[in-house]
């Protein structure tokens, strides 16, 4: 406990850290997933613009990349890291991993819940003259809007754990915190700590998702 007291500036540095590359990684990548789920959703057989050849492409991309576990994707994109960022290691480095893994997670997981989207709510749309992209703006997205917090929660308590291996390029957050200072100096107090606080995160995030969701769709 001791060492913990001591440590409690950089245990609370590891936290801001870990904050920090979330938000940024939601931010970029959740914009980045939202514009690949609406083009699967928008451009797939019987969509709202159909187009076999970039729904081929885009499936294909993210099929691709979706499966690669975080620890190996975070080399496998070093290079373009470092022609992105300028560099290959630190928080900015983690934070365009992360969000790369995080768009295409969300991609997919966008385009299954607009996919839920009941036919006749389009066809009613269509049937008064909107057009394809008024329909996708006031009547898909808001129609799945439920689903689609909850889908987001989801991607943001796994990129709390991605980030946990941020460590592994200098990207800082608790969970290098909890390696470099408990693991290896033999400190399970501090270990323990900082896997409370990852587990007090997910808490928070996994209420506030439930209860907005629940919210939107009592409307």
């Amino acid at each position: 406990m001791e060492k913990l007291i001591e440590l409690a500036p950089e245990f609370w540095t590891a936290a801001a850290e870990t904050f920090y590359m979330v938000a940024l990684t939601m931010l970029f990548g959740g914009a980045g997933g939202f514009l690949l789920g609406v083009g699967l959703y928008v451009t797939r057989r019987g969509g709202l613009l159909p187009n076999a050849a970039v729904n081929n492409v885009l499936n294909v991309v993210i099929n691709f990349f979706r499966p690669i576990p975080f620890i190996i994707f975070i080399a496998a994109v070093q290079p373009v890291t470092r022609a992105v960022i300028g560099t290959g290691i630190g928080t900015d480095a983690a934070i365009f991993a992360l969000s790369l893994a995080a768009s295409f997670a969300i991609g997919r997981i966008v385009e299954q819940n607009l996919i839920t989207v009941r036919p006749g709510v389009i066809e009613a749309a269509r049937s008064m003259g909107a057009g394809p992209w008024r329909i996708l703006g006031t009547v898909v997205v808001p129609e799945a809007l439920g689903p689609l917090i909850l889908g987001y929660t989801f991607i943001v308590i796994a990129v709390i754990d991605m980030s946990a291996m941020a460590g592994l390029i200098g990207g800082g957050g608790l969970g290098y915190f909890a390696q470099l200072y408990g693991y290896r100096q033999f400190e399970p107090v501090v270990t323990w700590a900082a896997v409370l606080l990852i587990v007090v995160f997910v808490q928070v995030v996994q209420y506030l998702g439930n209860w907005l969701a629940r919210r939107v769709l009592r409307r």
